[in-house]
């Protein structure tokens, strides 16, 4: 018990050192803290900035005045639980900025007082003195706002040296209690009073004169019999005698008679409120229970919050009636493990019951009850099951918050719900509930907590609730987001910790109103399908609650673990008809692109001549040399465009036939019974040399470029050289397209002739020309007419002149 009321005071003297340090000025202020540290004195290096220092829970046992000369700034002092035996307040004659000083928990008999004027919180509770150590400097303290006192005796004189400070809390402390002087704490001006007894002491006269001292009383530990005369001695007090409004009582262990002789004497004073925590009562009953008197009364609510019950002969139907006959505004029976609750037959005015944290169940529906006036009921933690039967009870009502967490309540589809039209905030949390609970809300619901239960999807036919602005389903089974088609002015919806993979685009169109959304802890797959979920927090204003750190993927397994907000999900990859507009486009592009490059760099002809040019490889590699030498049947192939037939044939022909007599033409030795390349080929392949007369035409020509093209080829397998070239005019670089680069090529590594346009030069041309065609030829001659006699000899009446037109000159 001593362990508790430390707690319980070092929790209120933290709680008030930060309501003093809110009240400080802003400035730097410096916390040394040297508590739990076993000291023995105070050090003597404190930092002279301290402001609040800590030196509680150590094992001091006296100070000296110069122990704070140090630190003139401090403000703050805490010496609680240690050894001090006695205090001079004068020690801390040069901290004139101190307000908090704590002395609670030491073993002081004697103290020396001296003014701090500016002090405003000072506890000397829990000490060993004698007497309350309180003197006329203490009645200088005109800050003075709580002050905590102790001692074994109380009497009137102590109390009446500072009757005249207006004080907002006294806290008594008292290790123990041998005398009370009756009427003393009425001297004490104060609005809060808060007594500690220690065990087995006489509450009686200390509850009677609290509740004629201060606005807020409470009392810590009461229990023991009652030394006083009779309840009879104690009945005079009027409502005039008064002033408290709210009491609390905490850690009570009484006789039931006892506790029943509490309640008669609070019922005729001023209290409005009285709150009895932990509460254990029992014993055998001599009173009678039906002589309490409920008139004359101000009381207006009542709390009774973590009881016990002790095995006692009075049926507990007379204790339920006890407290429902009250007839008060409020009342609270909680963490009571009663089983039931019995009401008069007669209505009562209650408007807030709260019977949480007990073990009922539905039987507290089976007898009708009259509560015309409740507005709100608290029936959390018990063991409901029946919701339908929660519904024709509330109907009788005019209920506005309700709340049904943590029992076991479901609801079947054949059930009928009757809510009144008054209710608006609804707490179904922690139940078995399905998704047919659906069918059994109130029309009229405005914020509806369904979270912990059973709920797999929110069913489309379900009553239209309108009102509904706050919507919890957190911790179900639910794969998706609701719509809203139900739920029109939903602003605020939890969904986080149910199954949600990808949600659905029915929630973004139909919830537009939604301004607040927790979805967060839900197995997300990061597909395309989350892309729209994903880009609702780009474009709302923080509409989702955790984000980012509570919307992770879990699915596909690479990406686990990755937030929500770090995955990228490509519109192009994730929207059907623009991947097919956009691969429409780019096939279209290329189309174009295509259709250009054929028309401008003419794609067709490069194809054409890659064809030929793979059968013209293939004939070569399965020709051997000896063979292609074996075909050669002419001195000379020469190409040219017709544009320069009159030339070749007046100029060229002749010059040649005086030294070369085998000369093939095109026109004369092509085979009409094969294509243009083959006879090409044909002719460069049975000719030594190849002479191209190059113009301008000849370079337009697509046909005698085939011949150039291929006759270039043939050069794999000849001397270098086997071409030559006779400049007939002179060819402009433009005139030649960008699709022969060989013949540019050839141009510029070949030497050719160029044709004088002075006839005087034209001997040395000729000179030239057939000293460049100069070969030994003789082979090639008898090669050529044996090969012309036996084609003469087995085709019939000239048929090698006509096909070959060769004319072996």
């Amino acid at each position: 018990m001593k362990h508790i009321r430390s707690i319980y005071v070092f929790c209120s003297i933290a709680m008030s050192v930060q309501g003093w340090a809110s009240k400080l000025p802003e400035e730097r202020e410096l916390t040394t803290n040297f508590s739990n540290m076993s000291l023995r004195k105070i050090p003597a290096d404190l930092t002279p900035t301290t402001t609040t220092l800590d030196l509680s829970y150590n094992l001091l046992s006296q100070l000296q005045s110069s122990d704070f000369r140090s630190v003139s700034k401090l403000k703050v002092l805490i010496l609680c639980h240690n050894r001090i035996q006695e205090l001079d307040i004068k020690t801390f004659e040069f901290n004139r900025e101190l307000r908090y000083l704590d002395l609670s928990y030491n073993r002081l008999k004697i103290v020396t007082w001296y003014s701090l004027a500016g002090l405003r919180h000072l506890d000397l509770s829990f000490n060993d003195f004698d007497t309350v150590p309180i003197c006329e400097e203490t009645g200088n303290m005109s800050h003075l706002e709580i002050l905590g006192l102790s001692g074994a005796k109380i009497q009137k004189s102590d109390f009446q040296k500072i009757a005249h400070l207006h004080l907002n809390t006294v806290f008594l402390g008292l290790r123990s209690l041998s005398h009370y002087e009756e009427g003393s704490l009425p001297i004490l001006n104060t609005t809060k009073l808060h007594i500690v007894l220690p065990m087995n002491t006489n509450f009686w006269v200390l509850l009677r004169d609290g509740i004629k001292t201060s606005k807020v009383l409470e009392m810590t530990n009461i229990n023991g019999k009652s030394q006083f005369a009779s309840y009879e001695t104690q009945h005079d007090l009027t409502l005039e005698d008064s002033k408290t409004s709210i009491l609390l009582l905490n850690k009570v262990d009484l006789l039931w008679d006892d506790l029943l002789l509490i309640f008669q004497f609070v019922w005729h004073t001023s209290v409005e409120c009285f709150q009895i925590q932990h509460l254990t009562f029992g014993g055998k009953v001599y009173l009678d229970h039906n002589s309490f008197d409920y008139s004359n009364t101000v009381m207006r609510t009542m709390k009774l919050e973590h009881v016990q019950f002790r095995i006692f002969s009075i049926p507990q139907e007379r204790i339920y009636l006890l407290f429902t006959q009250m007839d008060i505004e409020n009342l609270t029976i909680s963490d009571a493990q009663i089983p039931h609750m019995l009401f008069p037959v007669y209505p009562t005015r209650f408007q807030y019951l709260n019977f949480a944290d007990n073990i009922l169940t539905d039987d507290l529906f089976k007898q009708p009850i009259q509560l015309p006036h409740l507005k709100t009921l608290i029936l959390k933690g018990n063991k409901l099951e029946t919701l339908s039967l929660v519904s024709f009870f509330a109907n009788n009502t005019s209920l506005r918050h309700l709340d049904l967490s943590q029992n076991l309540l479901q609801h079947e589809n054949d059930e009928n719900c009757f809510w009144p039209e008054t209710l608006i905030t609804m707490n179904l949390s922690s139940n078995e509930l399905a998704d047919s609970v659906f069918r059994c809300l109130p029309r009229s619901i405005q914020i509806l907590d369904l979270s912990n239960n059973k709920i797999q999807t929110v069913p489309k036919e379900i009553i239209h609730l309108k009102s509904l602005q706050v919507l919890s389903l957190a911790f179900n089974f639910l794969t998706d987001l609701p719509g809203c088609n139900h739920f029109r002015k939903l602003s605020v919806l939890n969904i986080e910790m149910n199954l949600i993979f990808s949600p659905s685009l029915d929630f973004f169109q139909s919830c537009q109103e939604v301004k607040t959304l927790n979805a967060g802890r839900n197995p997300f797959r990061c597909t395309c399908e989350l892309r729209d979920f994903i880009q609702l927090e780009k474009y709302s204003e923080s509409m989702m609650i955790g984000w980012s750190d509570s919307y992770i993927c879990e699915y596909p397994l690479n990406l686990k673990g990755t937030r929500l907000k770090d995955v990228h999900l490509p519109e192009l990859s994730c929207n059907t008809a623009l991947l097919i507009v956009t691969i429409a486009v780019i096939m279209l592009v290329l189309g174009m692109a295509v259709a250009f490059c054929c028309f401008y760099f003419d794609l067709p002809w490069y194809l054409r001549i890659l064809g030929q040019w793979t059968q013209t490889l293939q004939r070569i590699r399965k020709t051997t040399q000896e063979q292609l030498r074996g075909n050669v049947r002419f001195h000379v192939f020469i190409s040219y465009c017709e544009h320069d037939s009159t030339w070749v044939k007046h100029e060229l022909i002749p010059n040649l036939e005086k030294e070369e007599k085998l000369i093939c033409l095109h026109e004369g030795n092509f085979d009409p019974g094969k294509s243009i390349t083959e006879n090409i080929i044909n002719c460069i392949e049975k000719s030594c040399k190849s002479i191209f007369v190059l113009s301008p035409n000849f370079v337009q020509s697509e046909w005698y470029h085939y011949e150039l093209y291929f006759a270039h080829h043939s050069l794999f397998h000849e001397n270098s050289d086997y071409i030559i070239f006779i400049l007939l005019e002179p060819i402009p670089l433009y005139c030649i397209p960008t699709r022969y680069p060989k013949l540019k090529a050839l141009l510029a590594k070949k030497a050719y002739l160029e044709w004088p346009k002075d006839r005087h030069k034209c001997r040395l041309f000729w000179a030239n020309l057939r000293a460049t065609i100069k070969v030994n030829l003789l082979g090639t001659r008898e090669m050529c007419e044996l090969q012309t006699f036996v084609e003469l000899n087995e085709e019939s009446r000239g048929s090698a002149i006509s096909l070959i037109r060769t004319d072996c000159l």
